[in-house]
C-alpha cells in the first residue's frame, strides 16, 4: 500500500465509505468458493514459442504475423510461426511492479500505414508514468521508429497500470489504465487512471465520447487488463479485485458495460448494488485476479465460441463466461489449472489469431510465478 493510498483510505474510512455493503444486484452471480466447475470442452495447447521474459501482450498483423511485446521492453516479431532473434524496437521502460511494456495493437490499416501501438511505463521527469505511443514497423519487418505519443502522464505505481490496447469495432483505440494505487482517482472524471479511454489514431478525442472533450468511455474500475466487444456497443470487461484496499480482499469480477458506464470502484464491491453504478454479472470472493481477455468468435474450439475467455494470475487457469443476451450468467468454467506441465500457470493474454485458435501468453517468470525451464511461452490452443 503505498502512502498516497493510506491517507485515501483513512479519509474514505472517516467518511463512511468503508461501512456496510450495499444490497446484492441480482443479476450477479458471486463465487463463494474456488473458481467454478472444471471445464468439460476438449482443447489441445500448442506451445509456440518459449523462452520468453514476460510477454504481455499479442498484435496480429495481416497475413498471421504478430508482434508480441516482452514487459522488459521488447517488441518481438513472430513471423511464419517463428520468433525472429532481434527485437524490431526495445524501450527504455520503468520496469517496477507491475509496469514495463505493456499492450499492444495493430492499426486497422496496418497494411496501408504499417502503424502499431504500444503502452509502456516510462520515466518522465524523475518520476514514472503511463504512455501510449504510435509507431511504424519498416517495410522488412526488422526495425520500428516511434511516430507520435499519443497520450502521456498517466499515473503509474508498483501495482495497478492497467495496459491492455484493442481497437474496437468503430476504429476507435481503447486504453484500460489502473488507478495507480489511488482507488479515488477511478471515480475522478476528469483523469485518465481507472478507466477505459477511447481515443482516434492521432490522440484525439471522438466527438461521439460518453463525455464531450473527455477520452474516458468507462470509469470505475481497479486496474483492466481484459475487455472486448459483445456488440459494437456493449463491452464485457474483466477488472482486479482489491487486495487490502478498505479491509477488502478479492472480489474479481466481469461487467457487461456501456459507453458512459460508471463500474463503481471502489465505492461497490463485488455483487453489491449502487445507484449510479453498474454491477458484475460475475464475481469472486477469492483472488483470481484476471489477465487478459477476449470473446472468442472462432472455429477451432466450436464449443466455446460466443464465450468470453480470460487468463488469470493468481489463480492460474483459463476461465470461460458464457452470458446470456440479457448479459447474465449462464454458465462458467475452468480450464488449464495450475502450472506446467499440466496447466499453463499466469496467463496473461488472451486473444483470437487470425487461424481461429486461442492464442495465450504466460507471466510465470515476473516474480510472482513459478518460472519454468520453458521460461515464459506464446501458446495457442484448439479443440482436441
Amino acid at each position: 500500500m503505498t502512502r498516497a493510498w493510506a491517507a485515501v483510505a483513512a479519509l474514505l474510512a472517516a467518511c463512511g465509505h468503508a461501512g456496510a455493503e450495499s444490497p446484492a444486484a441480482p443479476g450477479c452471480t458471486l463465487v463463494e468458493s474456488g473458481f467454478g466447475p472444471r471445464g468439460t470442452v476438449a482443447i489441445r495447447v500448442e506451445r509456440v514459442v518459449t523462452g520468453l521474459e514476460v510477454p504481455w501482450g499479442i498484435a496480429f498483423l495481416p497475413g498471421g504475423d504478430a508482434l508480441v511485446t516482452e514487459r522488459p521492453g521488447r517488441v518481438r516479431l513472430l513471423q511464419g510461426g517463428k520468433l525472429m532473434a532481434e527485437p524490431v524496437a526495445t524501450l527504455k521502460v520503468a520496469e517496477k511492479g507491475e509496469g514495463g511494456l505493456l499492450g499492444v495493437a495493430a492499426d486497422p490499416r496496418f497494411a496501408q500505414n504499417r502503424r502499431f501501438y504500444l503502452y509502456a511505463t516510462v520515466e518522465q521527469g524523475g518520476r514514472a508514468v503511463n504512455r501510449l505511443t504510435r509507431w511504424v514497423l519498416a517495410p522488412d519487418a526488422r526495425s520500428a521508429r516511434e511516430e507520435k505519443v499519443l497520450l502521456d502522464g498517466i499515473a503509474a505505481e508498483r501495482f495497478h497500470d492497467g495496459g491492455r490496447i484493442r481497437f474496437g469495432p468503430d476504429g476507435r483505440l481503447y486504453v484500460g489504465t489502473g488507478d495507480a494505487g489511488v482507488p479515488p482517482s477511478a471515480q475522478d472524471a476528469s483523469g485518465p487512471n481507472g478507466k477505459i479511454l477511447r481515443i482516434g489514431t492521432d490522440g484525439e478525442v471522438p466527438d461521439d465520447n460518453p463525455t464531450p472533450g473527455s477520452p474516458v468511455f468507462l470509469r470505475g474500475v481497479r486496474n483492466v487488463e481484459a475487455f472486448d466487444w459483445l456488440d459494437p456497443r456493449t463491452l464485457v470487461v474483466a477488472d482486479h479485485g482489491p487486495s487490502g484496499e478498505l479491509g477488502r480482499q478479492g472480489g474479481d469480477e466481469v461487467t457487461v458495460a456501456r459507453p458512459g458506464e460508471n463500474l463503481g470502484w471502489p465505492d461497490v464491491w463485488r455483487c453489491e448494488a449502487r445507484a449510479g453504478t453498474i454491477s458484475p454479472a460475475l464475481a469472486f470472493v477469492e483472488a483470481m485476479p484476471p489477465g487478459g481477455g477476449s470473446v472468442y468468435r472462432g472455429d477451432a474450439v466450436p464449443a466455446w465460441k460466443g464465450s468470453f475467455l480470460v487468463g488469470t494470475l493468481r489463480s492460474r487457469h483459463l476461465h470461460r463466461v458464457v452470458l446470456g443476451a440479457d448479459g447474465r450468467v449462464t454458465a462458467h468454467e475452468v480450464y488449464l489449472e495450475g502450472d506446467p506441465p499440466g496447466g499453463l500457470g499466469r496467463i496473461r493474454e488472451v486473444v483470437e489469431g487470425p487461424d481461429g485458435a486461442l492464442w495465450v501468453t504466460t507471466s510465470n517468470c515476473d516474480g510472482r510465478g513459478t518460472c519454468p525451464p520453458e521460461k515464459d511461452v506464446v501458446a495457442r490452443i484448439v479443440a482436441r
